[in-house]
């Protein structure tokens, strides 16, 4: 029974944030003493299926973005982890890839924005990429890591044993047992950029709007209708990526753990 109680104030407590900014965007009117809105309305859901409404360009915007990011992170991750699992300094690489998390998004804009100036790419949405990739990339290299153990160089060297070529055995070998372990490397990556403000922000010189930096932008105007929205649409996929992404999870300890 206790249990129980437990897990509902716990689900509660996970659910009541999304569901209140669910119920909030559809105000139109709130003031004091009402604990909900007084009046409301459905015409900000309408307008988020108008191609010119700002809130959807922000939404294709960061998807765009994010998928970008995810995908180039993973794939060049994935290359480079390689070479730094079969190097002799794993170790001093593997420490390094650390290194960008040691400061605040905003310090590391400040350090790298005069190279983004310089060569014209802030206030772009390509500049924004190649912050954004900065930051995954190392993380991405992290992830991978964990994929290079001395089971899959085995492996790789028993198919080129048999007569494998280098791309059959990335293709055939490598890939089908790294799959767990690459939609993991995207989806994290995926996650940093949707939820990244700071570098975005700085970077972009706010220009580039991605939906956190719209509800920054709503916030700041006082309007938390549209501000509870672009919050919604902020949390809605990252909720699905998450739990994809927690099963991927146990799938690749489990794959590692019948390696060892």
């Amino acid at each position: 029974m206790r249990k129980h109680i437990g897990q509902s104030i716990v689900g509660f407590i996970i659910l009541f944030p999304i569901v209140f900014l669910l119920i909030l965007s559809f105000g139109k009117q709130w003031y004091y003493p009402h604990i909900l809105p007084n009046l409301w309305q459905t015409s900000q859901w309408e307008a988020l299926f108008s191609p010119s409404f700002q809130l959807t360009k922000s939404l294709g915007l960061s998807l765009l973005l994010s998928i970008s990011v995810g995908l180039v992170s993973t794939v060049t991750a994935f290359y480079f982890s390689k070479k730094i699992a079969y190097s002799y300094n794993k170790t001093t690489w593997l420490s390094l890839a650390y290194v960008p998390y040691l400061l605040s998004p905003i310090i590391f804009a400040l350090l790298i924005h005069f190279y983004f100036l310089k060569t014209g790419l802030s206030g772009s949405l390509l500049g924004v990429i190649i912050a954004q990739f900065l930051i995954c990339f190392p993380f991405g290299i992290i992830i991978c890591s964990t994929f290079w153990t001395s089971q899959i160089q085995s492996l790789e060297n028993l198919s080129f044993t048999l007569g494998g070529s280098t791309t059959q055995t990335l293709k055939r070998v490598l890939l089908p047992l790294a799959k767990s372990t690459l939609l993991l490397c995207f989806f994290q990556c995926f996650l940093i950029s949707w939820f990244e403000y700071g570098l975005t922000h700085f970077i972009g010189a706010g220009k580039v709007k991605t939906l956190t930096v719209s509800v920054f932008t709503y916030v700041n105007e006082a309007n938390p209708f549209l501000a509870a929205l672009a919050g919604f649409l902020l949390i809605l996929p990252s909720v699905l990526l998450l739990l994809v992404n927690k099963r991927l999870i146990f799938k690749t300890s489990k794959k590692l753990a019948d390696y060892e």
